[in-house]
């Protein structure tokens, strides 16, 4: 896919599979942008198990990524949903958001944003939940962090 940034055309691949995936780059991607990551192997069950994914590499380099698991009905929930830094601000996290939503149309979609990118979900048509609940394996982590009360 061709698309343009601040007027010179680059070319970016979307690939829609675990096809050779570079798992370390994805765990990598995660750490980069403050997000949680987990050893690769782990990644790749998780995307391996997952009803959509989406990742986006410039010259094979991984800059963008993310996955929904759902039953295909009517729930979907969004995971590992990342951009690299380099690249935010350029419309990579709509393309990946768009395309995943193509494939659950049908479906409510929650996802939890991380801390302090709740403003960019708003934008996209996420809304706030007030019924929300988790069940952290950290959970005073993940309270530390804003996540839960």
């Amino acid at each position: 896919m061709k698309n343009k940034w601040k007027g010179a055309p680059m070319d970016y691949e979307i690939k829609r599979n675990c096809d050779n995936v570079d798992w370390q780059a994805v765990s990598d991607l995660l750490k980069t942008v403050g997000m949680a990551h987990y050893p690769p192997d782990i990644h790749q069950k998780a995307f391996e198990a997952s009803y959509s994914v989406v990742f986006i590499l410039d010259s094979g380099k991984l800059i963008g990524m993310g996955r929904a698991i759902s039953d295909g009905a009517y729930q979907a929930a969004l995971y590992d949903f990342a951009v690299s830094p380099d690249y935010q601000g350029k419309g990579l996290g709509r393309i990946i958001l768009s395309t995943i939503l193509a494939d659950v149309p049908n479906c409510h979609v929650i996802l939890y944003a991380a801390v302090g990118k709740e403003g960019y979900y708003e934008t996209q048509g996420f809304r706030k939940m007030k019924t929300g609940m988790a069940r952290f394996l950290n959970a005073e982590a993940m309270a530390k962090k804003g996540f839960t009360e």
